[in-house]
């Protein structure tokens, strides 16, 4: 059976992304253990709250480097809501700039809208041909609850992995990066775990992956 490793790093809905993985067929573990996140056939990495407070608490328990190490043998990871924004190179709330894991060149800044946090169901603009939206309608919603995203992208090719495929949501005056699909990294600044038949969906996509 394939294993999924929930990161537990004290910072994210890891029991809604337990139930939303186990129902499709996968052994899930929650677990902040280094060797099993590293020897899991696939580690989900969430997040909720403030960046600087995510990050503090994925360098606690090393997640940091189990990404890193996971990425450089090409060993499959998502990331979800902020378990995405960590992945870029920094992060700024509240004039507090944080550095993130380095994963991809960015920055993860406030969203330019007239009302935040963005909560609620919003389409994306879905890369066509990605394997991560395989099988998605184009007019598919997901859920969102969220103030800040990364809303630039300038990495188009990270060498060994396949060209990011990038898809975006319009919100406010500046569209943001909703999801990204790199080969063995994949990431949502949406909630897929509670988006419906469209985020089963894209959970089911990912572990034909692992």
């Amino acid at each position: 059976m394939t294993t999924v490793a929930i990161l537990d790093y004290g910072f994210g809905n890891v029991r809604s992304a337990e139930r939303a993985v186990a129902r499709q067929g996968a052994e899930v573990s929650i677990t902040s253990d280094f060797e099993a996140c590293l020897e899991a056939d696939g580690l989900l990495v969430p997040g909720v709250g403030a960046y600087a407070a995510c990050m503090s608490g994925l360098r606690r328990v090393l997640g940091h480097r189990v990404i890193g190490r996971r990425l450089a043998g090409a060993r499959p990871v998502l990331g979800i809501c902020v378990g995405m924004q960590v992945l870029f190179e920094q992060g700024i709330e509240h004039g507090v700039r944080t550095e993130g894991c380095g994963e991809w060149p960015g920055t993860v800044e406030q969203l330019r809208a007239p009302v935040v946090p963005h909560m609620g169901w919003n389409t994306v603009a879905m890369p066509a041909g990605s394997p991560m939206f395989a099988g998605i309608e184009p007019d598919a919603r997901f859920y969102f609850v969220h103030s800040y995203a990364a809303l630039d992208w300038t990495l188009t090719d990270t060498g060994a992995l396949p060209t990011p495929q990038v898809a975006w949501c319009d919100y406010g005056t500046t569209p943001f990066v909703a999801a990204v699909d790199n080969g063995a990294l994949w990431a949502t600044q949406f909630h897929p775990e509670k988006s419906g038949d469209a985020g089963a969906q894209l959970i089911a996509n990912w572990l034909k992956t692992l």
